[in-house]
């Protein structure tokens, strides 16, 4: 029951960050830098599988190896490396396949995998020593 808590909390969390960061506070800078390459409809279920597989590897590799250590540096450090792999997989993948990829959403992009791996890991963690 505790890893489904800290699947919950960190899954929560980032679906919250994303829709901010992608709904209203870079929704227009990813619309001009890759308006040829968006869709107008949004394939819910793939971004949805996505979430869950994210927050299966943070809880993983992230998460209780930070909770069995009881260190949350531990886990700054793991969560800013995780952010920073996942999401640089796909942004340099893009980078290096894709015609005219734009260098600066690959880098803002990788920045914010480690923001919302750090954030979302940091919540399941904090939950977990006061919460639950």
């Amino acid at each position: 029951m505790l890893y489904i808590k800290l699947f919950l909390s960190s899954f929560v969390t980032f679906l919250i960050l994303d829709a901010i960061w992608l709904g209203f506070v870079a929704k227009d800078f990813y619309a001009k830098q890759l308006s040829l390459y968006l869709t107008d409809d949004v394939i819910w279920s793939s971004a949805l599988i996505f979430y869950v597989i994210f927050n299966v590897g943070l809880l993983i590799l992230v998460i209780l190896p930070s909770i069995e250590k009881n260190s949350y540096s531990t886990l700054v450090v793991y969560a800013i490396i995780y952010g920073l792999v996942t999401f640089a997989t796909y942004d340099l993948t893009n980078l290096a396949t894709v015609k005219e990829w734009p260098l600066i959403v690959s880098l803002i992009d990788m920045a914010w995998g480690m923001f919302v791996a750090f954030s979302s890991a940091s919540i399941a963690f904090f939950a977990n020593k006061y919460v639950f």
